[in-house]
C-alpha cells in the first residue's frame, strides 16, 4: 500500500491541467516546496476543492508516485480574506509567490523560510496594516528570503573592499553582493548609485525589525530607488 504523507503548507501557485485537473505549488512545513497534482479538482463534485486554493494555508495529504505527487485530502487552516478582498494586497501576495517560484525549485525542508512566509502573509492580511506598508511586506520578505537562501546582501560595509561606507558615494552591486564604495565601482559597471536612506532601510529589513520599518517615513524618491534596488537583487541572484 502506498504510504500517505500529511503536512501543512502555503499554496502559492496553481496551474490548470486538462479539463478538470490542477497542479498546486505548496511551500510546506515538512518538505519545503511541493508541486502536487490534484485530479478532477475543478469539478463541482470534487471533495478537495474547498480545502485548497492559491493563498490558502492548508493541511494536505498526498501520495508519491513514480512521476508525481497526488493530492488525496485537503483541509483549510487559514484563508487570508483581507488579501482576497483588496487588489493591492493581492498584488503583493502575487509578488511573494513569484519570488518563491523563481528561487525555490526543488524539495527541501526550510523552517526559516516557512516561518518567514507565515509572518509575511499574516502581516499582509492584518486589518491594521496601512496601505503605505503593503509594499514593505514584499521587500521584507524578499530581502530576508534571499538572506535565508544564502544571498544575504552586505549593507554594513563595502562588499568589495570591506572599508567603511561614505554616505555621499555608495552603490548597490548585485555582482559584489551588496553595497559598495566608489573605489570598488570598477568591479561592476552596472552598480546602481543609492542614497543613505536605502542602506538604512535595508539594514532594518535584514535585522527583521518590522516595528521600526513600518514607522519609517519614506519619500517617493527613496520608494522608487528601493524598488529598483530590489529588482536589481532579484535579477542578480535569481537562479538561471
Amino acid at each position: 500500500m502506498t504510504p500517505k504523507h500529511r503536512t501543512r503548507g502555503f499554496i502559492f501557485k496553481k496551474e490548470e491541467r486538462g479539463d478538470a485537473d490542477r497542479i498546486f505549488s505548496v511551500f510546506t512545513d515538512d518538505f519545503g516546496r511541493l508541486d502536487i497534482f490534484a485530479k478532477a479538482i475543478r469539478k463541482a463534485t470534487s471533495k478537495l476543492r474547498s480545502g485548497i486554493d492559491v493563498f490558502f494555508m492548508s493541511e494536505i495529504e498526498f501520495v508519491r508516485g513514480k512521476k508525481r505527487k497526488t493530492l488525496t485530502d485537503a483541509l483549510i487552516i487559514k484563508k487570508f480574506n483581507n488579501i482576497y478582498q483588496d487588489g493591492e494586497r493581492f498584488k503583493v501576495a502575487n509578488g511573494i509567490s513569484n519570488i518563491l517560484d523563481n528561487f525555490i525549485r526543488g524539495e527541501e525542508k526550510d523552517k526559516e523560510i516557512f516561518n518567514l512566509l507565515d509572518e509575511a502573509f499574516l502581516k499582509l492580511d492584518s486589518k491594521e496594516l496601512k496601505a503605505k506598508e503593503y509594499a514593505l511586506v514584499y521587500y521584507y520578505f524578499l530581502w530576508n528570503v534571499l538572506s535565508s537562501l544564502g544571498y544575504r546582501s552586505e549593507v554594513k560595509k563595502c562588499a568589495g573592499c570591506e572599508d567603511k561606507l561614505i554616505p555621499s558615494d555608495i552603490y548597490f552591486s548585485g555582482e559584489e553582493g551588496g553595497v559598495i564604495c566608489k573605489r570598488c565601482l570598477s568591479k561592476d559597471k552596472f552598480a546602481q548609485k543609492i542614497n543613505p536612506d536605502i542602506v538604512k532601510i535595508l539594514r532594518i529589513i535584514l535585522s527583521k525589525d518590522w516595528d521600526t520599518l513600518s514607522r519609517l517615513k519614506i519619500d517617493s524618491f527613496s520608494k522608487k530607488m528601493l524598488s529598483e534596488v530590489s529588482q536589481n537583487a532579484v535579477n542578480s541572484f535569481c537562479p538561471s
